[in-house]
């Protein structure tokens, strides 16, 4: 099947076509024991970990799908690691993917769904969307749970002294919702609570999102929601979850949410599902439970990192592979002809018709991502997501380049042929993972936090300094008092350019980087970098997904994409 002929086609539409196997006998083929699937129905489960075998051989080698910095012209990440985690099963690799779950905020407002596209989607695509298993709803109850016991600590005559102003934690909710960004609660009387400036948060930026991905069992998950600190004291000293006696509440609302989804792609390969924090303000990966029982299951693991390689494969790394031990054996860096021609100086409405020296202009993107990656001691692998309008002239640039530089790449047509339209990048990534590397991360933890920020504007940017506002300035004296300055750090940042500004495309450089704050995620354990107009709970376009989103009278989902 090509995306020539089915080009009119819809994911939903193609997903519908699918015959799905029950979800049993996947998990069977995946070598997890009755006893450890809790099932959702037919087509979904939840894996107790603990009840899993213990793996004899080493564990699943670990393939990290990244991609140059996004554009509206489109790169298809995801899809891309439906199609090569089915090409490689198809190859006779014991194979398991590892996804992040969906986040309702940009499935009605601008990105629509997001399982994959085309052949090359998990499913039940729907229920994943929507929903699923509920996991984003015990972590937003979770959140929301340590909020309501802040705010009646304080009622009640807060014995720790607790500056309302100064509290850091905010509710989550998960939907862009712009007129929640700021609010003032406590109103109307003294029965109702302390008045105070709050706000929310989309559930996936939430700390307790992050702690939920990085957590590596029940316990450290337990461990970790108890160190998170969500304010100060009068007197500027930390006030924690565990200082509130908050977390064991927490955790009993996530020990279920904690067990990794199991799902499947239309190939029929097995697919753990699980978290979901944003790359360009959180880290960005699946949670390092599914990812590692996925290693414990499978011989190779194909994993996402959200948005670029300078985002989220760099956190990846950084944080991710540093306390869950998940480090890669290749990278696989995704380009589109389109989105290179994009940074190269095209408009997204002159796209059409061939341009080679576009692409050649746009190659300093995707020439930056290959070069940050082997700064990890890790080999890049170049996936071309293929488009029906793409010319041989056009793909040439890229394939000659990677060529020239001992890259290797693979043209792939996993929207149109799913798996089988990626049999050339299976066997390029299985000749990368048994390369040898030599992977370490980018700084050293016990560096201060302005030189680690330093070092990634200069090493994966391009950049040439990091100015602070006032305020970060003032959190930066915070961290060094508190002791904090051990923790790795993560950018929130523009996932369109290098750069802070979205309207650098291709590979600036020799730019500043202002950081406009700074907030210490001591829960997850790292230090969030806030620069230009990040914001943690995103708003709604003029018009939304969700306008065009409805059921029909079966009560089938209609429009999601």
């Amino acid at each position: 099947m090509s995306e020539t002929t089915e080009i009119d086609m819809s994911d939903l539409a193609i997903a519908s076509r699918a015959v799905l196997k029950p979800i049993a006998q996947i998990a069977e083929a995946a070598g997890i024991p009755e006893e450890a699937v809790e099932s959702y129905g037919r087509y979904k489960a939840k894996i107790d970990p603990s009840h899993l075998p213990a793996r004899n051989a080493a564990l699943g080698k670990v393939v990290l799908v990244s991609g140059i910095s996004p554009t509206p012209a489109g790169e298809g990440k995801s899809t891309v690691v439906v199609g090569l985690g089915d090409a490689l099963s198809l190859a006779g690799a014991k194979t398991l993917i590892a996804l992040r779950e969906p986040s309702l905020g940009p499935i009605f407002g601008m990105k629509g769904g997001a399982t994959g596209g085309g052949y090359s989607q998990v499913l039940p695509m729907d229920e994943i969307n929507m929903h699923f298993t509920g996991d984003f709803h015990a972590i937003t109850s979770a959140n929301n749970l340590l909020m309501a016991l802040i705010d009646n600590h304080l009622h009640r005559g807060n014995a720790l002294g607790i500056d309302p102003r100064r509290i850091t934690f905010k509710r989550v909710i998960d939907m862009n919702d712009r007129a929640l960004r700021n609010i003032v609660i406590g109103l109307g009387g003294p029965t109702e609570g302390v008045p105070r400036e709050a706000g929310f948060e989309i559930t996936v930026a939430s700390e307790v999102m992050a702690v939920f991905c990085l957590a590596t069992g029940l316990e450290d998950l337990r461990t970790r929601l108890g160190r998170m600190t969500i304010g100060y004291t009068y007197e500027k000293k930390p006030v924690t979850v565990d200082d509130l006696g908050a977390a064991g509440a927490m955790t009993m609302l996530l020990k279920d949410a904690i067990k990794p989804n199991l799902v499947q792609t239309i190939g029929g390969t097995p697919a753990f599902i699980h978290g979901g924090p944003f790359a360009n303000i959180a880290h960005g990966c699946n949670s390092a439970i599914a990812t590692n029982t996925a290693r414990s299951l499978a011989d190779v693991v194909v994993t996402e990192a959200g948005f670029g390689a300078d985002l989220g494969a760099e956190k990846f790394m950084d944080i991710k592979a540093r306390y869950a031990g998940c480090e890669p054996s290749a990278v696989v860096i995704v380009a589109t002809i389109r989105a290179l021609k994009m940074h190269g100086g095209v408009a997204k409405d002159q796209l059409k018709g061939e341009n080679v020296q576009a692409v050649r202009d746009g190659m300093v993107n995707l020439a930056r991502h290959a070069s940050n990656v082997r700064k990890f001691g890790i080999h890049p692998v170049i996936a071309v997501n293929k488009f029906t309008d793409d010319t041989a002239d056009e793909l040439a640039v890229v394939t000659e380049w990677a060529a020239e530089n001992n890259i290797e790449c693979a043209l792939a047509d996993v929207w149109g042929q799913g798996g089988a339209g990626a049999g050339d990048l299976a066997a390029a990534v299985l000749r990368a993972i048994e390369e040898p590397s030599d992977f370490a991360p980018l700084y050293e933890l016990e560096k201060p936090v302005e030189e680690k920020i330093l070092t990634v504007v200069k090493e994966i940017y391009g950049g040439a300094e990091v100015d602070y506002t006032p305020a970060a300035k003032r959190v930066l004296e915070q961290i060094h008092a508190n002791g904090w300055d051990n923790l790795p750090v993560c950018m929130a940042k523009t996932q369109y350019s290098f750069s802070d500004d979205p309207t650098l495309l291709g590979a600036p450089e020799g730019f500043t980087l202002l950081v406009r704050d700074l907030i210490p995620k001591t829960g997850a354990g790292f230090i969030v970098a806030i620069t230009g107009a990040i914001m943690t709970m995103p708003g709604l376009p003029k018009v939304p997904a969700a306008m065009h989103m409805d059921v029909d009278e079966d009560g089938n989902a209609v429009g999601l994409s």
